[in-house]
């Protein structure tokens, strides 16, 4: 298997296991309080982010650092034709009347134009603030006041309608440029009349300590929040990650590194793997969607050798391997090639962290079978040349990367908020440790704080909440952020989320839970959809759960119903029922009785960003859902239910 061979490889170099160390700090009691990794980047004392597109450019102008699906073939594109463009849409965006400093919003899905449009809005002296794509009317009138943009640049017409409706009570409404209605074009021939010294001019007049961008969080709790980025804060989490990741896996597989990159760039994460890729001149490509049946293509044809994602993607991939083998009568075999994956990856990663024997022949044989059986399509759907990918934004249940390890793909957690400019800690190439979400990323520390609160402190981290002095207060203290979520330190300063502090919910027996373990699990596992444990002041824990559509039309087919039973059928179908109660035994698997789902309920409809009850970055607003679902919470705890 060649994650096997390159892990092999990497680890008898010296050098690559060295490079990165972290120290720990621990309490009286002996507990792990503190972890630092030491930086292997440079902070930079002049300069920012804008140059980097010009550094290529100089360095090495034929270099392909991009390519473009053009007519359904993935066309190069070098460094030196990349920083041209860039320079033009610059000019056209100074033309265009953006001052130094100046805001311009960007509502568009994750395409080529996205990267052109971020890197020449820095060069011209300006700041990005991202728009999902996904946002309502309201959304885009909140984050375009409170940023303060006059530019906008959207993708669609539809887009272009939102924020015209969204902006129409403003004292100055932005004007928008339509992408798809050739914007790039029309900013390229508005700036011909603009020098290539005024370009230079604004560009180099930046500095590390300039903002380059006004992200906006999710928003779970209340009105998203405007997260103030720093070039040198977009510097420090691209340079460290890659200095950390890239030489290991130059080394490991000898392969040209590239990437497809379809998350969000609205989403901090794929801003920062955007930049980063530049930086460290890895092929990079854009596809506008994380749906496994329309991405399954792009990946086929782009091949790329590593992978950025969340834990849906992953889940929906290992769900769609199941849904084929139950079509074909095979469910049972399927069932057997996942448990024997995660008892051979776990065998496999002990023996390569120096704790174990590694699998037996009995492991090897079986899993010789299942690589011809199951694994290896696992690697087709994602292109057939990934071998490792980093997933984050949400914990990925420990067997489903056990799973994705013995079907030769390497899955590194990662874990961060906008606040720390995307990933704080990272689990390191030589150190896998699944189930954790790695040591600081270098250059930065985590501290437990005395209520479990995780705190970060270094060059990643923000400096303030836009507009906002009392919000920045409270989360800043010394340089520290509070995060907000909960977790633990272990010997090696590798941290373990546990759950949100906000979200804990205490029974009327005076029992805390964290929801998070058992929502992230209990999503893991087909029929459900979205989840909602509850349990506040409640005798027990119970939870709601939403159907997922593609896992119901898989499970009517099966059981050859038809595929239009109504879901209020379904909701009270036993044998639907069974497969929730299998889901929910699997979630509580994982902590104690008293914290255990004792009831829960189906409930009819969706958790969407239409209906209000999900962040665009798929994170459920609870006090919303709460409100939603009232009637059917209230009826968790009646003696009918």
């Amino acid at each position: 298997m060649g994650v096997r061979r390159d892990l092999k490889r990497a680890r008898q170099r010296g050098d690559l296991v060295s490079r990165a160390r972290t120290g720990t700090v621990r309490d009286a009691h002996g507990t792990v309080r503190e972890a630092r990794t030491a930086p292997l980047a440079s902070r930079n004392t002049t300069g920012s982010t804008a140059d980097i597109p010009f550094t290529n450019a100089a360095e090495a102008p034929e270099a392909v650092v991009l390519r473009r699906e053009v007519n359904g073939a993935w066309q190069p594109g070098t460094a030196v034709q990349f920083a041209r463009e860039v320079t033009a849409v610059a000019k056209g965006r100074i033309a265009a009347g953006l001052e130094p400093g100046g805001r311009v919003a960007v509502m568009s899905r994750t395409r080529y134009e996205w990267t052109v449009l971020d890197f020449a809005i820095w060069t011209a002296g300006g700041q990005t603030v991202p728009v999902y794509a996904t946002s309502s009317a309201d959304q885009v009138e909140w984050i375009v006041r409170d940023s303060g943009a006059r530019h906008v640049v959207t993708e669609t017409a539809a887009h272009t309608a939102t924020v015209v409706a969204g902006t129409a009570g403003h004292d100055q409404h932005p004007r928008a440029r339509e992408i798809d209605s050739g914007a790039l074009a029309d900013l390229t021939a508005l700036g011909l009349g603009v020098s290539d010294e005024e370009v230079t001019k604004r560009r180099t007049a930046l500095t590390p300590d300039t903002v380059a961008t006004v992200c906006y969080t999710s928003g779970t709790t209340g009105r998203p929040k405007g997260c103030v980025l720093t070039h040198a804060n977009l510097h420090a989490e691209a340079a460290n990650t890659v200095e950390l990741l890239h030489p290991i896996f130059k080394e490991a597989t000898g392969q040209t590194a590239s990437t497809l990159l379809f998350l969000p760039l609205a989403h901090i994460l794929g801003r920062t793997i955007q930049i980063a890729c530049l930086l460290a001149r890895i092929e990079l490509g854009h596809f506008p969607s994380i749906k496994p049946e329309e991405l399954r293509p792009a990946l086929e044809e782009f091949r790329p050798t590593f992978l950025v994602g969340v834990p849906y993607l992953f889940e929906k991939i290992h769900d769609t391997g199941r849904a084929t083998a139950e079509k074909i009568g095979r469910g049972a075999s399927f069932e057997r090639a996942h448990r024997l994956a995660v008892r051979f990856g776990a065998a496999h990663l002990e023996r390569f962290l120096g704790r174990g024997k590694g699998p037996g022949p009995a492991l090897w044989a079986g899993w010789a079978l299942y690589d011809l059986l199951v694994y290896r399509r696992v690697r087709a759907e994602l292109g057939g040349r990934t071998r490792y990918a980093i997933s984050g934004g949400s914990p990925l249940e420990r067997d489903l990367n056990l799973f994705f390890h013995a079907a030769g793909i390497m899955i590194y957690e990662g874990w961060g908020l906008t606040e720390t400019t995307a990933a704080a800690t990272i689990v390191p190439p030589l150190g896998p440790r699944p189930g954790t979400v790695g040591p600081p990323i270098p250059g930065t520390a985590v501290r437990i704080a005395d209520d479990g609160e995780v705190l970060v402190k270094g060059g990643i981290v923000f400096g303030a909440y836009r507009g906002d002095r009392q919000a920045t207060d409270s989360a800043l203290t010394d340089g520290w952020f509070a995060t907000g979520d909960l977790g633990s330190l272990d010997d090696d300063g590798y941290l373990t989320i546990t759950g949100r502090k906000k979200d804990l919910l205490v029974t009327s027996g005076g029992k805390n839970v964290s929801p998070a373990v058992l929502e992230d699990r209990l999503r893991s596992r087909p029929p459900v959809a979205q989840c909602l444990v509850v349990g506040d002041d409640r005798p027990f824990v119970a939870a709601l759960v939403t159907l997922d559509p593609d896992a119901v039309a898989h499970w009517l087919a099966v059981r050859k119903l038809p595929a239009d039973t109504p879901m209020s059928e379904l909701v009270r179908d036993e044998r639907m029922r069974a497969d929730v109660q299998a889901a929910v035994d699997h979630a509580n698997a994982a902590v104690s009785r008293a914290e255990s789902i004792r009831a829960f309920r189906i409930v009819e409809g969706e958790f969407t960003e239409d209906n209000g009850l999900l962040t665009p970055s798929l994170k459920v607003k609870r006090q919303a859902a709460v409100a939603a679902y009232a009637h059917e919470i209230e009826a968790l705890y009646t003696s009918d239910r």
